[in-house]
């Protein structure tokens, strides 16, 4: 519930005009001030009119005024500047480490405001907001689309980031092992990471020019040459010796272990040994290397860098989504290049939609969903404010609150 209150407080939900304080003085809010979610007052810098006289200072909020005692304020001068004490019951006049005596509101929730909150707190439908988001202006919710996008991409290259410095600044290193852990598609992505980093790119670029020593050094590494692991054109028996040749020459590292491999539950399509081998021949191909995505400037030519893995025109879609994206972002927030982060967004807006549970249910709602760009907001908005019952910072539960 203080949740709550500091939520009215900071968009001016209340009925701000007819606020008193406890000795009748007129209360005008100028600026809730700036929302402090870490230790100290709730709001830092607010500005207040008392009967006309503008106060500046700190603000502290409570369900009871004598929680301000509970939580210590009266022995911390973190708290002395605080010029108003907002509560919902007014138990107890606050008084703070320097003798100060902040002046104290007395507020009433409002009873829709308080229903709503109830209402999206225990609501287990998905959206809790579905009722409402139909009649939201466009320009609201365009304007949160566009917050969301920005949340997504940054937090998707932001892991981009965290894995290329993990790698020494090797961002080609970065780009593959990235490519390869979202050919997982999900149940086997961080089996693709783990095998993916043990590839020594530098000795593989040695043979780059035979699709099947590529093969066989990939699949050697992840431990799946095996004759029962049928492949269209592919030899097990000769890929070992192909592989000891290899490991022997590169002396290569232990490979992953063959029991961390997922086939249950994925379909034959995503068998990992078969995703293996379209990834070799990506790899020989040369086409998905960072250097080589950064000169593409349109969504066909990105199919094109990933054709050579035979890939669907659908898988295609989703690593260019989860990869190619992600992967530009990350090196235009690297270079402080706007200009390829614009590139990267410019193509995620020119793919169509994902279509999964999240994105049907949406557009359910009513809510238009035109392009990858806006199905990435829509994964972010679920992520990151439904699944977690935030309401209270989505522009969406906002609308909801005020009606």
């Amino acid at each position: 519930m203080e949740k709550l209150l500091h939520y009215v407080w900071k968009h001016r939900i209340l009925p701000f005009k007819t606020l008193l304080t406890l000795d009748k003085r007129m209360v005008e809010v100028i600026d809730p001030g700036t929302h402090n979610t870490h230790q100290g007052p709730d709001f830092f810098n607010a500005k207040v009119k008392l009967n006309g006289i503008l106060w500046a200072g700190n603000v502290e909020i409570h369900l009871k005024a004598s929680d301000w005692y509970h939580h210590g304020h009266h022995l911390d001068a973190a708290y002395n500047n605080t010029i108003l004490h907002v509560v919902l019951d007014a138990d107890k006049e606050a008084e703070t480490q320097d003798g100060h005596k902040p002046v104290t509101i007395q507020v009433d929730m409002p009873k829709e405001l308080l229903l709503h909150y109830r209402e999206l707190c225990t609501n287990d439908d998905y959206p809790r907001c579905h009722r409402i988001v139909s009649s939201i202006p466009s320009i609201k919710t365009n304007g949160w689309m566009d917050a969301l996008l920005v949340e997504r991409m940054e937090a998707r290259a932001g892991k981009v980031a965290e894995r290329a410095r993990r790698m020494n600044g090797d961002w080609e290193k970065a780009a593959f092992v990235t490519l390869s852990r979202n050919f997982g598609f999900g149940l086997n992505g961080d089996i693709y990471e783990m095998w993916a980093q043990k590839i020594p790119l530098q000795a593989a670029a040695k043979h780059r020019d035979n699709l099947f020593q590529i093969q066989s050094l990939f699949m050697g590494m992840a431990n799946l040459i095996d004759p029962a692991l049928q492949a269209e054109g592919w030899d097990a028996e000769k890929a070992q010796r192909e592989y000891a040749f290899l490991a022997h020459k590169f002396q290569l590292p232990e490979p992953v272990p063959r029991e961390l491999w997922k086939f249950m539950r994925t379909r034959p399509s995503n068998f990992p040994h078969l995703r293996i081998l379209q990834l070799a021949r990506i790899y020989v191909s040369g086409k998905a290397g960072l250097h080589n995505l950064l000169e593409v400037s349109d969504i066909k030519s990105l199919h094109n860098c990933l054709h050579e893995g035979s890939l669907s025109a659908a898988s295609r879609n989703l690593i260019i989504i989860n990869t190619v994206i992600p992967l530009l972002y990350a090196y235009g927030m690297h270079l402080q290049d706007q200009g390829l982060k614009d590139k990267a967004t410019d193509l995620l807006a020119q793919l169509p939609p994902e279509n999964n549970f999240i994105i049907r249910q949406w557009k359910g709602c009513g809510l238009s969903v035109r392009s990858a760009a806006d199905s990435q907001a829509l994964i972010q908005l679920k992520r990151e404010y439904c699944d977690r019952a935030d309401c209270l910072r989505c522009r969406f539960g906002y609308e909801y609150l005020k009606q």
